[in-house]
């Protein structure tokens, strides 16, 4: 018979009726199916939400609360979804996420009587449940038997009770009950069980029972003791090493805050206590790195544990003792990691990441020492180290060597260079750059070219390694070697920055470079590992605009290169971000002082040069071609990484990137639309300064030209503001402080909650200031958004305060020559006189002038501006007499009657 095709819309009215009819299994399945075909955001997020009240009927409350989010990720007022989700919340026992998700139901519709008890209900249960924590024992026990049973062949009910069981662990009342059923020994047996599902469900619970809680913690570690943890680290199951890693960390959050608590007068066997656990699990994550037996991805966990937990978080900590204890019992176990050369016999398994993040951490541990001393004997332990691979080992030891060379050159490039410097070293490194041995020939390119990458030896092996990498590029067979040595050449070619004039090959060199790196970053027949070298070249090699140029109209390279940012291998992640860096110019550009440029004319010295192709025209169509080659996506990928690979100087280049693609208005849309909006706010909370600043500038365009709830739907709305309130700080330009004014300015005028989460942000003080300075645009900025803000009832109490010049500054400036500062602050006085009455009887007295200011404002040739004074005047009239009388004694009565009669002003 004939074929017809079924449209979303006919599955979703077939989804409705099944849902009336009460048969919620198919009208869930028919909702699905809908969500298939549909790609319109608001049509999807109705089916988000429809899925959502089948869910709750079948009692599937953890999807309930996933369709729910979606849907209010899609439009934050939609009170259907916030209701569902409150109702899914609420049997998850996540009572006080449900009650906020009710209040925004209510401020959203104050009449519905249906939320008002919902959340009256949910009020007086959170009640009931303190009571009934009492009869959870046998809930507790009877989720372990169900756990622990082996005969219990119901998988579906197995996993109900791991489930309940973490939801539970998760509140300090249920953790409690847990722990004091002798949870841990049963959390224990389930770990031992060595099945993946079981072991998760008793990681995930022990994470509840850890978080803040130290002294819960010391207990269950004694009991779990450290080599079982590290051992559940090791293992082969991706996603359990992973859990584990969590746990672990959540285990060294809290015994480090009670290590910082007990510092304050607290007896000392606390904190020894403290120091002790932590040194004996950091003591196993080191002998975890070089067991044979431990997984590669375990390794790569406790490397990234190590990163987190023992360099200090920032300079105002004073104490680096766990650094130097971990350099003193551990460099050399994280030094053999480094210095593992793949696929040679016996070495250790790792990923394609393992040894960046050696290097991330080598560096870390370099950078957590405070005096020439300490630095000294990391030297001194790399040096011997190398030395003792490098001595007496035949080949092998030379490679293991020289990959620690290249190991320490990525990370602390201090400790690289020194042991470059070890005798025989680099030539061992030059002469294996000719071996016949694929393997061999790979570890000494690569050190080769990291050693190029710091400038200080960069001479020597410019005077001998372009020769011979030369000659490598043109004979051998092997393309994994050709583009390494391709990329040493990049390195060494590219010494004169951005500087045109100064390239050291031959001109054209580098285009013929670019044009092979573009090559094999597209053949997808060579291993991601080797591909990613063709973007460290590229990252070399864009420094000039022709390659840049080139590489926007090649569509297939720009692709390869995204997929490649995407995938597993991080350690491409800083190559990607300095190519698209390179691309769009957002790197600072040296302007050269002008008195030195004549004195260099003068002595014949030579001066850096811009290319033509980066002028802002050409630049502008390199963003517009890399943002329909799909950059951003690519971008929001690369920082959800959580990876060591993702440094703050990562960061940072992304931050550029990112301000780069949202400098024309027209283009913040599509930004947001691939997840822009969401990625920038990770990027402008941590990171360097400058990173910080970009990115946060990046959101304030955002906020300016677009609909911020639409740009930021759900709770994402409030983390933006902090970003943007740090743009007023002194210290940023006059740009930034006004961009972030401007956006401000529009978050004021959205909620009371947002004004709230504003003032909380202390940027009131700021705002305050800006509206004295000099520059009128800035001074606009900030009264337009104390207009905005003068619609919370603190900040109108501001205004009554005592001694301060608030009201009488806002009074002057309605009088002032320029007419958008008089249309802001004549709009403040008349929300204020029309929100907070007190403040008219208070105008009088602030200045002289406020008469003729506001008949000034009436006789205005502005109907804004008249229609403002009016609304001031009949505020005042009606709020005090005496200020009523006043009024009527002026002009103001004559005034208002001829206004009255103008029959084209209603």
């Amino acid at each position: 018979g004939a074929h017809r095709q079924v449209t979303a819309e006919q599955l979703r009215a077939r989804g409705n009726a099944l849902f009336q009819a009460g048969d919620h299994g198919a009208a869930l399945a028919a909702y699905t199916e809908a969500l298939s075909l549909s790609d319109a955001a608001s049509e999807r997020a109705v089916l988000h939400r429809n899925r959502a009240a089948c869910y709750l009927k079948l009692e599937d409350y953890i999807k309930a609360e996933a369709d729910a989010t979606k849907a209010i990720e899609a439009d934050g007022r939609d009170v259907k979804a916030l209701f569902r989700r409150s109702q899914a919340l609420q049997r998850l026992g996540r009572l006080d996420q449900a009650v906020s998700d009710l209040q925004r139901c209510v401020s959203l519709e104050p009449r519905n009587k249906a939320f008002q008890e919902a959340l009256r209900a949910l009020g007086s249960s959170m009640h009931e449940k303190m009571k009934a924590m009492s009869c959870m024992d046998s809930k507790v026990e009877q989720m372990f038997q169900i756990l622990l049973d082996l005969d219990e062949k119901d998988a579906d009910k197995k996993q109900k009770a791991a489930q309940n069981l973490i939801v539970l662990a998760r509140e300090e009342a249920g953790a409690e009950k847990i722990f004091q059923s002798d949870g841990v020994r049963l959390l224990m047996q389930l770990l031992d069980t060595a099945k993946a599902d079981l072991m998760l469900a008793a990681l995930r619970t022990l994470v509840g029972l850890c978080s803040g809680h130290r002294s819960r913690t010391t207990a269950i570690l004694a009991e779990l003791g450290a080599p079982r943890l590290a051992a559940v680290l090791g293992v082969e199951h991706q996603q359990v090493s992973l859990a584990a890693c969590n746990l672990l960390h959540v285990v060294f959050d809290s015994l480090k805050e009670g290590l910082q608590k007990d510092f304050r007068g607290k007896e000392d066997a606390l904190v020894l206590d403290s120091s002790r656990d932590l040194k004996l699990l950091i003591k196993h994550l080191l002998e975890l790195l070089v067991l044979e037996g431990a997984s590669a991805h375990g390794r790569d966990n406790a490397l990234n544990l190590l990163i987190k937990v023992v360099p200090r978080k920032s300079p105002k900590e004073t104490n680096n003792s766990l650094s130097l204890w971990v350099i003193d019992q551990g460099l050399k176990k994280i030094l053999e990691v480094g210095s593992t050369v793949c696929g040679s016999l016996g070495s250790l398994p790792v990923t394609e990441n393992t040894r960046m993040s050696t290097s991330v951490l080598l560096s870390k541990l370099y950078e957590d020492l405070k005096c020439d001393a300490e630095r000294e004997n990391f030297h001194h332990l790399c040096e011997d180290y190398v030395r003792s691979w490098f001595e007496g080992h035949e080949l092998p030891g030379k490679l293991r060597a020289i990959q620690t060379v290249s190991c320490l050159l990525q990370g602390p490039s201090d400790a690289g260079n020194r042991v470059l410097e070890l005798e025989g070293i680099m030539d061992s490194v030059l002469s294996l750059c000719a071996s016949v041995c694929e393997a061999h020939q790979l570890v000494a390119v690569e050190a080769l070219i990291h050693a190029a990458d710091k400038a200080k030896r960069a001479s020597f092996i410019t005077a001998n390694g372009v020769n011979l990498l030369k000659e490598i590029y043109k004979h051998s067979e092997r393309d994994s070697i050709r583009i390494r040595a391709l990329v040493g050449l990049c390195k060494l070619g590219s010494a004169g920055g951005t500087d045109f004039s100064m390239k050291q090959f031959a001109e054209g060199s580098t285009m013929k470079l670019a044009k092979q790196c573009r090559k094999w970053l597209c053949n997808e027949a060579i291993d991601a590992g080797t591909r990613r070298w063709a973007v460290e070249g590229l990252a070399y090699l864009t420094f000039d605009a022709d390659v840049k140029e080139e590489f926007v109209e090649d569509k297939a390279a720009m692709q390869a290169m995204f997929q490649l940012a995407k995938s597993e291998d991080r350690s491409v992640l800083y190559a990607v971000a300095s190519t698209l860096v390179n691309c769009t110019n957002s790197y600072d550009h040296e302007e050269p002082d002008p008195q030195m440029l004549e004195l260099a004319k003068y002595a014949k010295q030579h001066i850096p040069e811009q290319h033509p192709k980066d002028k802002p025209e050409f630049v502008k169509r390199r963003v517009r071609k890399l943002l329909t080659a799909g950059v951003v996506s690519a971008l929001a990928c690369m920082v959800k990484s959580e990876n060591p690979a993702l440094t703050s100087s990562c960061r940072e280049l992304i931050s550029r990137v990112f301000l780069a693609l949202v400098e024309e208005a027209e283009d913040r849309g599509g930004v947001v639309a691939q997840g822009g909006g969401k990625a920038l706010i990770p990027l402008s909370l941590e990171g360097t300064e400058v990173g910080q600043t970009k990115a946060a500038q990046a959101l304030a365009k955002i906020t300016i030209t677009s609909n911020p709830e639409m740009a930021f739907p759900g709770e994402r709305i409030y983390e933006v503001v902090r970003p943007l309130v740090s743009l007023l700080h002194l210290q940023r330009t006059g740009l930034e402080n006004f961009e972030g004014l401007m956006a401000l300015t529009n978050l004021a005028g959205i909620s009371e909650r947002l004004r709230q989460k504003i003032l909380k942000e202390r940027a009131v003080p700021m705002i305050e200031g800006y509206m004295f300075e000099e520059h009128e645009l800035i001074r606009l900025a900030a009264t337009e958004c104390m207009c905005n803000m003068a619609m919370s009832k603190e900040v109108q109490e501001m205004f009554l305060a005592e001694g301060s010049d608030r009201l009488k500054l806002m009074v002057l400036y309605s009088g002032e020559e320029d007419e958008k500062l008089r249309r802001a602050a004549s709009g403040t006085l008349a929300m204020l006189t029309a929100l907070h009455p007190p403040i008219c009887k208070r105008i009088p007295q602030v200045t002289v002038h406020w008469l003729e200011i506001l008949q000034a404002l009436l006789l205005s040739p502005s109907v804004e501006l008249q229609h403002r004074g009016a609304v001031v005047v009949m505020n005042m009239m009606a709020a005090a007499r005496e200020v009523a009388e006043q009024l009527i004694a002026s002009e103001m009565l004559e005034i208002l009657s001829v206004l009255a009669k103008d029959k084209d002003k209603p």
